[in-house]
């Protein structure tokens, strides 16, 4: 049977997806990885050994993002504005694809209009 990737290489994948979007940086607030677009961010992540979290905003897959049992509505009132969280623990399968398509989605609506004009429509 395959190995599973460890969090600290689907963190990695995932900050590298995120980065090759135009007009991105990164940023390190409260100890987490604060991926951003023009100076908002689409993407809050944080790895261990034993743990992955992400937080990303999504306005149109919300409900079914929170149906799944992985997840919840970020916290400290971001809930309310489409912001959701993914926890894993160490044993959880990630569903690697379906976080991308939410990063996508997130920078989609974080950037502005002229760079998310930019970018191949989504699937």
């Amino acid at each position: 049977m395959p190995r599973r990737p460890s969090f600290a290489k689907i963190a990695e994948d995932l900050r590298d997806r995120a980065l090759c979007y135009p007009g991105t940086d990164e940023h390190f607030p409260w100890g987490e990885t604060a991926i951003k677009v023009k100076g908002k961010t689409f993407l809050f992540m944080r790895s261990a050994s034993d743990a992955l979290s992400l937080s990303v905003k999504l306005p149109r897959s919300r409900e079914d993002a929170l149906a799944l049992p992985f997840t919840e509505p970020t916290h400290y009132g971001l809930g309310k504005s489409g912001w959701v969280t993914s926890s894993f623990k160490r044993g959880d399968d990630v569903p690697v694809g379906v976080l991308a398509d939410w990063i996508d989605e997130s920078y989609r609506a974080v950037a502005p209009k002229k760079l998310v004009a930019q970018l191949p429509a989504p699937c």
